[in-house]
C-alpha cells in the first residue's frame, strides 16, 4: 500500500504532514515530496513517471495560488489525483480552489476544502480501500467510533436540557 504526497513549497509542509500522519496510521508508505509544477517541472515529471511504475496508487498534490500541481500531475498519470488548495494568497485559498476545481475533461482531479489534507488523505485510504479489505474495515471502524462520540454528545446535550 503506497501512496505519493506532493508539495509545491516547504511552507506548505504544516499543512500536508496531517495528511501523511493519517496515512502512516493506517499503514500507508508515503512518499513525500516538494517539487513545484513551475520550478521544478522536470523533477516532478521523473518523480510522477517513479509514481506510475513503484505500486503508487492515489497521488495528494497541495497547492496555494495558481495552484498548477495537481493538474500537472494528473496531466502526467492515471493514478487518481487529489487536489488540496491551499490559502496563502490575498484570496485566502480561493484562487487555488478554483484552479484545481476547473480541470479540462478527460483529466480529472479529485478536490477538498481549503486547507483540507485530512479529509484528502481519507479520501486516498477509501480508493485504496477498494482493494485493500484491511483498510476498508479500519475505516470502518473509525466511522462506527466517530458515530458514537456524536451520539455520546447528544445524549449530553439531551440530558443537559431536559
Amino acid at each position: 500500500m503506497k501512496a505519493a504526497v506532493i508539495m509545491g513549497s516547504t511552507s506548505d509542509l504544516s499543512k500536508v504532514t496531517p495528511a501523511v500522519d493519517i496515512l502512516k496510521k493506517y499503514g500507508v508508505e508515503v512518499n513525500v515530496r516538494c517539487l513545484s509544477a513551475h520550478r521544478a517541472h522536470l523533477g516532478l515529471s521523473e518523480f510522477v513517471n517513479t509514481c506510475s511504475t513503484d505500486g503508487t496508487e492515489v497521488i495528494i498534490t497541495a497547492a496555494g495560488m495558481a495552484a498548477a500541481l495537481p493538474g500537472v500531475v494528473a496531466s502526467q498519470t492515471v493514478i487518481p489525483v487529489i487536489g488540496v488548495p491551499l490559502s496563502g494568497s490575498v484570496l485566502d485559498g480561493m484562487d487555488a480552489l478554483m484552479s484545481i476545481v476547473q480541470m479540462p475533461s478527460g483529466i480529472p482531479v479529485a478536490t477538498v476544502a481549503i486547507n483540507g489534507s485530512k479529509n484528502a488523505a481519507y479520501l486516498a485510504l477509501q480508493i485504496m480501500g477498494i482493494s485493500h479489505p484491511e483498510i476498508r474495515e479500519k475505516l470502518q471502524a473509525e466511522r462506527r467510533e466517530m458515530e458514537e462520540s456524536a451520539m455520546k454528545a447528544n445524549a449530553q446535550i439531551m440530558a443537559d436540557f431536559s
